[in-house]
């Protein structure tokens, strides 16, 4: 069992910048690939960014590339992402996920592939 909670949403104008973390408990933390989603109201839960298990490898979808980077640090069992240039249609919860995985260059990006989820944190941004 892997237990992930979110944090570092909030208000921010159209332009500006958050860092969500990630913080990982239970199994070890290394061994998964990691993943941030997010969910807009009316709309279905879509993939952001995922990063492999050593931090080598990372993929975003088209929406956040340049924008968005995602990071982690496996001596402290997180997981970031610093959001810049932010819109209003980035508006949504935004979730972490962790994919057990043998690949350790894999960067899941599908809902399915993911084991485990956080409950979310708001990021809201206004114009």
């Amino acid at each position: 069992q892997v237990q992930l909670v979110e944090s570092g949403g909030g208000l921010v104008q159209a332009g500006g910048s958050l860092r969500l973390s990630c913080a990982a408990s239970g199994r070890t933390f290394s061994g998964y690939a990691m993943g941030w989603f997010r969910q807009a109201p009316g709309k279905e839960r879509e993939f952001v960014a995922a990063i492999s298990q050593s931090g080598t490898n990372t993929y975003y979808a088209d929406s956040v590339k340049g924008r968005f980077t995602i990071s982690r640090d496996n001596a402290k069992n997180a997981v970031y992402l610093q959001m810049n240039s932010l819109k209003p249609e980035d508006t949504a919860v935004y979730y972490c996920a962790a994919d057990y995985t043998i690949n350790s260059y894999y960067t899941p990006s599908h809902l399915n592939e993911y084991d485990y989820w956080g409950q979310g944190t708001q990021v809201t941004v206004s114009s």
